[in-house]
């Protein structure tokens, strides 16, 4: 492979106005499409085959009405006053008016007439039902409802807005984010020593990013793909897009130094080694992505080959722009003689001395330091934000402070029960429904039961279920399956139950996520087993590997517990409200990781073997190693932890959490895992670590990611007078 990837690395630098050109005409193309003929995203995360999806599937073709998107009007009165004053009242009944005309609402409801008020009269809510599903109501339906509540404001009344209908835009590109990318040009300012060899590998990302999500945004418009989608492809683009290009441009940096050095030939050589680490790592992401598919999830497969697709057109880039670029800057990305002789000494050298020096003492307080760190995990809980979890100034949060304030905290967890009546004798029907309610208020989590509705033919009928405690509570969980418990005696009549509604879809997408979760860490582990044993030439090698991606995943997995479901740290990362995991994290973050900590893994070792197969010494190979790239792997980790840790801060609960997830999972997998641990065990097992049986040693390809094979270098002059005798265009 490293051959072949110094060949082509070469003809990317003779050819690099035509490879420039190329990328730019593929940025313009794909940014016309996404930008004109971009799609609707989602913000719904259904998974066909379980029970609420079916419910709802079952509402929309046979009770329209009770499938479309509900908006919940909340009126609060200034305390002392109720909404029941003439005034008050006066100003409601006018707002509902105007709402009732807002484009594609069907229904309003009365809060006096349906009894949706308040004991106390103080807080009140009004149901408006739209034609469209919620994900389809307009958004300047949603203004024109915003609108016509004018005069309840006018009156003194508070009015907030819930319900499956106004569900808020994920948006990036904030403060938050743009210091992590500022960030990120310090880090490669310092790690480079040069402004300009920092602006590249920014620049590069940029591109790839950029048609990475803007061709999202396209197939959008054929393929269903949630909000998320798109934020996942430019966190991981963004993240990936700078470390590939920093890694080929320090490899290419480091062999300047030496002053003799052609530059043609360094930017070759970096992108046959450097760029082999790149593709092999780039590859092992792209798979560890496009296996979120075995969950059987639709969203998280289109999720993961969005990402998968941004981390292909970054690889793509950093083995054909980012040599391109760097022909064009030639001997200005040359280090100064005195920054080499600096770099001799780094602190990378000291460290791996030292981690090297007691291994055994490294392993243990570094193993335990992670187990203690996953211990939180134990009592991991999945499940999807609720509107408690969006910024406390938005209106979906004061309209749930609101609505468990009025009528208690299991108002806001309500589930519908589903009754399909149409095998059920009519004359059977109206009782086989009263026994229902009956059971189902008998529930001691049940808190009331509305009375049953029926579509136009009486072959569906729709009971709410409010229970004692809110969504996020285990109690409610359990209260689901209870009633749930009910299907039998409905089958028995002839008729089939369902137990729907967001409440209880949450549930379902955590539980089909829980039950998925075994195989794919099953198939990652698998995957990293066979893929470095083909990459090092190693059995023990990939093992290691493995058990420490674990050990990262698990450290991860623990402080998210930690924080966003156990509530610490709430007010520092700005979290509203403490509650389950987002019931997809677990998996996102180990196809993510897994790829994120093969980066390192094999650019690190890597280094190790290079050195091994040309001293045959393991000791020296495994300073070397960390030596020469310990501060490269160190800086693309904090450029990672500070692109992923932007995204801490914005207001959408799911990418806050994946955010802080990738981020801490970055940082320790790095710095704890591959800088101490993996040095540690290297020096633990030595020589051991680069032997294969021999039956596998003859199966096994050769990839030679290390550049083992390619050509002796040329002094400079030679190179230039080989140019000329083959007509080959020159650096120009």
């Amino acid at each position: 492979m490293a051959s072949r990837l110094y060949t082509w690395g070469r003809w990317a630098v003779r050819r690099r106005g035509r490879v420039l050109a190329v990328w730019l005409l593929l940025l313009a193309v794909v940014g016309g499409l996404g930008i004109t003929l971009h799609g609707k995203v989602s913000t719904e995360f259904s998974v066909p085959g379980i029970e609420s999806q079916k419910a709802q599937e079952l509402l929309k073709e046979e009770f329209p009405a009770a499938a479309g998107g509900v908006a919940r009007v909340v009126f609060a009165a200034p305390e002392g006053d109720t909404l029941g004053d003439s005034k008050a009242d006066a100003a409601l009944t006018a707002s509902l008016k105007k709402a009732a005309g807002v484009p594609g609402v069907v229904n309003v409801s009365d809060p006096a007439g349906t009894g949706t008020v308040s004991r106390d009269g103080r807080i009140g809510y009004s149901d408006v039902m739209f034609r469209q599903a919620a994900d389809s109501v307009p958004q300047t339906s949603k203004d024109a409802l915003s609108d016509a509540m004018e005069q309840a404001r006018d009156a003194g009344l508070e009015v907030e807005f819930g319900g499956s209908a106004m569900q808020p835009q994920t948006e990036v590109g904030g403060p938050a984010e743009i210091v992590g990318v500022v960030i990120a040009f310090a880090v490669l300012a310092l790690a480079l020593g040069s402004l300009i060899a920092a602006g590249l590998p920014l620049l590069t990302a940029v591109v790839g990013v950029a048609i990475g999500v803007l061709g999202v945004q396209f197939v959008s418009r054929f393929v269903e793909m949630t909000s998320t989608a798109t934020v996942l492809a430019l966190m991981i683009g963004l993240a990936v897009g700078i470390d590939y290009a920093l890694f080929i441009l320090s490899r290419h940096r480091e062999q300047l130094a030496d002053p003799d050095m052609d530059v043609e030939d360094s930017i070759a050589r970096a992108v046959a080694t450097a760029g082999g680490a790149v593709v092999f790592a780039g590859a092992t992401v792209i798979i560890a992505l496009s296996a979120l598919a075995v969950t059987g999830i639709p969203f998280l497969t289109i999720m993961g080959l969005a990402a998968a697709v941004t981390v292909l057109l970054a690889v793509l880039i950093a083995i054909s722009l980012v040599p391109a670029v760097l022909g064009m800057f030639g001997e200005r990305l040359r280090p100064r003689p005195r920054r080499s002789e600096r770099a001799a000494g780094s602190w990378a050298l000291g460290w791996a001395r030292l981690v090297t020096g007691k291994p055994v003492i490294v392993l243990l307080v570094g193993v335990v330091g992670l187990l203690a760190l996953a211990l939180p995990a134990r009592d991991l809980r999945l499940g999807l934000p609720g509107y408690a979890s969006q910024p406390v100034e938005s209106t979906q949060h004061k309209s749930y402070d609101l609505l468990s304030e009025g009528f208690g905290v299991g108002f806001n967890a309500t589930v519908t029960a589903v009754v399909d009546t149409s095998g059920i004798p009519a004359a059977d029907r109206t009782d086989t429904l009263t026994r229902l309610r009956t059971s189902l208020a008998g529930d001691p989590g049940v808190a009331a039961v509305a009375k049953p509705v029926t579509n136009p033919d009486s072959s569906l009928a729709v009971v709410a279920v409010v229970p004692k405690t809110g969504p996020d509570a285990q109690a409610t969980t359990d209260l689901v399956h209870r009633l749930r418990d009910n299907a039998p005696s409905i089958d028995k009549a002839g008729g089939t139950l369902y137990i729907a509604g967001a409440t209880a879809a949450a549930i379902d997408v955590a539980g089909k996520l829980s039950d998925a979760l075994p195989l794919f860490i099953a198939i990652i582990v698998i995957l990293a087993l066979i893929l470095l044993t083909i990459a090092f030439r190693s059995l023990l090698v990939p093992l290691k590997a493995a058990l420490g991606f674990l050990l990262s995943v698990a450290a991860s997995l623990g402080a998210t517990v930690w924080v966003f479901q156990n509530g610490h740290l709430n007010g520092v990362l700005d979290i509203p409200s403490a509650g389950p995991v987002t019931s997809f994290l677990p998996v996102l973050l180990i196809g993510v990781l897994f790829g994120l900590a093969m980066d390192y893994e094999v650019f690190l070792v890597s280094r190790m073997r290079e050195h091994y197969e040309r001293t045959g010494s393991a000791s020296e190979a495994i300073v070397h190693g960390v030596a020469r790239s310990g501060r490269v792997v160190s800086a693309a980790a904090l450029i990672m932890v500070a692109v992923f840790g932007g995204f801490v801060f914005n207001h959408d609960p799911i990418i806050k959490s994946i955010g802080f997830a990738l981020s801490f999972g970055v940082f320790v997998d790095a710095f704890v895992v591959r800088m101490t641990l993996v040095p540690a065990v290297m020096a633990l097992i030595g020589r051991r670590a680069w032997g294969l049986p021999g039956w596998l040693d003859r199966v096994t390809p050769d990839v030679d990611i290390e550049g083992a094979k390619l050509p002796q270098r040329a002094p400079a002059g030679q190179e230039d007078e080989h140019r000329e005798a083959v007509g080959a265009p020159g650096s120009r």
